[in-house]
């Protein structure tokens, strides 16, 4: 099968579970957002510059590929100097507003007409979705519990317009939603308006295609609550990842974070 691979842990981690689980992985990698370490699974790589389509689908072709998964993100900044070859410009000519979630449908159509089929990313690693319910050993308090309902219905809004996955509240006051910048620095942006204690909830977009850009929280994300007094994670549950499940919750309990999977309806 075929690895279109962006940034972060998520494409090392699918490439151990595919070795793993005896999988063939053709590897198709972004240079200055693929991590080089990509290369250590003894899988073929191709590197590409991000915005060219073509070189995927030629290598996916050549070793007769037939389904792919997307795994880690590109940096949004990244795409205001993008160059997208032929294919790509195709594809954003096809959609009406440059949203994620429209783009990366438009995507996965001329994957089909190639003859190959998307499949989640977490097809490999179901265990790192997020459940539901408390997660280590530290509970919500009744107003942090309110924070995060706040937090969800503002996050439908911001998906709904196809903007961003992350809300910043602390005492029912949202400091900070996500954009452009990504997670970690909305979390820094709404510590700056705030004492210790922000809530920080992390959803899916309504109506999102899972196949891709699951919300997804690392180490380093948990390092950074740690660092400005996190004191809540609430992420949608069965609809976000986990990297590094048993560590990252063992880091937070040890920093006295309470990480949760919630859902709303």
């Amino acid at each position: 099968m075929g690895l279109v691979a962006g940034n972060g842990l998520f494409p090392n981690l699918f490439l151990d579970s595919a070795r793993k689980k005896g999988y063939e992985v053709i590897v198709v990698a972004h240079r200055g957002e693929t991590d080089p370490s990509v290369e250590s699974f003894g899988a073929p790589v191709r590197w590409i510059r991000v915005g060219q389509l073509e070189p995927i689908f030629k290598t996916f072709h050549e070793h007769g590929v037939k389904a792919a998964a997307f795994a880690g993100g590109i940096k949004k900044p990244r795409l205001f100097d993008l160059r997208p070859d032929w294919r790509g410009v195709r594809i954003l000519a096809r959609v009406a507003v440059n949203h994620d979630d429209q783009v990366l449908r438009a995507l996965a159509d001329e994957f089909e007409q190639e003859s190959i089929r998307i499949v989640p990313s977490t097809w490999l690693l179901p265990e790192l979705t997020t459940p539901e319910g408390v997660l280590g050993v530290h509970h919500p308090t009744d107003a942090e519990r309110e924070d995060i309902r706040i937090g969800l219905e503002a996050g439908k809004v911001l998906g709904t317009l196809d903007v961003g996955q992350c809300v910043v509240v602390k005492e029912k006051v949202i400091l900070a939603l996500e954009a452009i910048e990504g997670t970690d620095e909305t979390i820094r942006r709404g510590a700056r308006f705030s004492s210790p204690g922000i809530v920080v909830v992390k959803m899916a977009k309504p109506g999102q295609d899972l196949r891709f850009d699951l919300p997804s929280v690392g180490m380093k994300t948990l390092e950074l609550m740690a660092e400005v007094g996190g004191r809540v994670l609430a992420l949608e549950a069965g609809k976000s990842l986990i990297l590094d499940t048993g560590h990252f919750l063992e880091t937070a309990d040890r920093y006295g974070i309470c990480v949760l999977g919630v859902t709303w309806d």
